[in-house]
Parts: structure tokens; C-alpha cells; sequence
């Protein structure tokens, strides 16, 4: 599997309703760009409870799903400019369907690997001024997600995204984020354990099918 990444975007972060800051809003870098461990150099979080760290250092969300929202939201300027929903990379032909917790990837010298869907924000709704888009996310599992580092290199724009090695093959990006978080498609006991012994998946998210375990 090999994709082109025809953006990398960065931000630093700005005022976002009121007093608060946010780096959701990014744009496209020129020429090479270094990926640390800790993200993309250049790019920032403002709210470092909820969001940053090693496994959300550089977050897809697929431009697949651009054309979707569009007609969902009855056309929005934000969908015509890079990084609508803050992303690093931008990519065609990568779904939540068809990658997997674990997957590797190698972008340039930095070789990555899917850490954790990403979990749908009140700020997308505030970005985009329309309310309803979390809930579509939660019944669409169109989330996205995060890549964590495990080797630092520099990648530019129009690099290829290539997979180097499968994850946990039984666990695709949307299988998980629905088995968590989509009431229709909640996980069973017996799924939820598995999730919890995921080894490439981040902690928070094994932490969550724990709890449920425990609920």
C-alpha cells in the first residue's frame, strides 16, 4: 500500500473561542520538514491534556472524506483549503477501512506506525460553525488518526506513504474506534479484551475497553 502525501501541515497555536488557543488550524509546509518523536518540527498543541505526546505526534485525517462533508454540510470554504480538520498530512487512498492499529509506514527517512483513531473534539464543530459533526463522526467512523515515531527522519510533500509491515490485522482503524465509541457497534466482552492487549495500541485507548470490561 502506497499513498502520495501531497501536503505536510503544521500550526502553532492561535486564539479559538474566546480565550482559549488552539494549533488546529494548519498549514502546508514548503520543502523538507523533520519528524521528531514529539511530532512534526514547527508544529505545536495548545492543549497538552487532551492532545500532543508520543502517540500523537502526527496526525491523517483521509481527504477521501472531503467530497462526503462537502455535501453533508452543503459546501464550507474550510473544505476547499488544506488541513480542514487540523491534519499534518494529507493524503487520497487511505481509509480508516483499509489501514490497522500497528500498521508501519515509512514517509522519507521517518518510519511511522498507527498508534490510536483519533477522537472526535467539540473544536471541530466550533472550526467548522455547524453542531451534528461529532455525532457523524461517531456513526461514520470516519475519525481519522495518529501515527507515533519509531524512527525520526526528514519527508516533504509529495513523498509516498508507503506500508512496511502490517499491525494487528484483525483490528482495522474503524473497526476499533467503532467497537468504542458507536453505540450500534459496541464491542462484546470477548472483543473488548482483545482491545485491551493490543500491544501497538496507545494506553489510553486499552485503558478504555478496561473500563468497559469493568462497567
Amino acid at each position: 500500500m502506497m499513498s502520495e502525501v501531497f501536503a505536510i501541515c503544521t500550526g502553532l497555536p492561535k486564539p479559538f473561542n474566546g480565550a482559549e488557543l488552539s494549533a488546529i488550524d494548519k498549514r502546508p509546509v514548503e520543502g523538507p520538514v523533520t519528524i521528531r518523536s514529539f511530532g512534526i518540527e514547527g508544529d505545536m498543541v495548545a492543549d497538552t491534556k487532551h492532545h500532543g505526546g508520543p502517540d500523537m505526534a502526527v496526525h491523517l485525517y483521509p481527504h477521501d472524506h472531503y467530497a462526503e462533508w462537502d455535501a453533508w454540510l452543503g459546501g464550507h470554504d474550510l473544505l476547499s483549503a488544506p488541513a480542514a480538520f487540523g491534519e499534518n498530512l494529507m493524503v487520497d487512498g487511505l481509509t480508516e477501512d483499509g489501514v490497522h492499529i500497528g500498521d508501519r509506514f515509512r514517509l522519507g527517512e521517518a518510519l511511522l506506525e498507527i498508534s490510536q483513531p483519533r477522537q472526535p473534539c467539540w473544536k471541530i464543530e466550533h472550526r467548522f460553525g455547524r453542531k451534528g459533526m461529532v455525532a457523524r463522526i461517531v456513526k461514520q467512523h470516519n475519525c481519522g488518526w495518529y501515527f507515533r515515531v519509531l524512527e525520526e527522519g526528514s519527508a516533504k510533500a509529495g513523498d509516498m506513504l508507503q506500508r512496511v509491515e502490517t499491525g494487528h490485522d484483525q483490528w482495522t482503524v474503524e473497526r476499533l474506534f467503532a467497537s468504542l465509541y458507536d453505540p450500534a457497534e459496541r464491542a462484546d466482552q470477548g472483543q473488548l479484551e482483545e482491545i485491551a492487549n493490543l500491544e501497538r495500541l496507545c494506553d489510553p485507548w486499552r485503558e478504555k475497553a478496561r473500563k468497559a470490561l469493568e462497567s
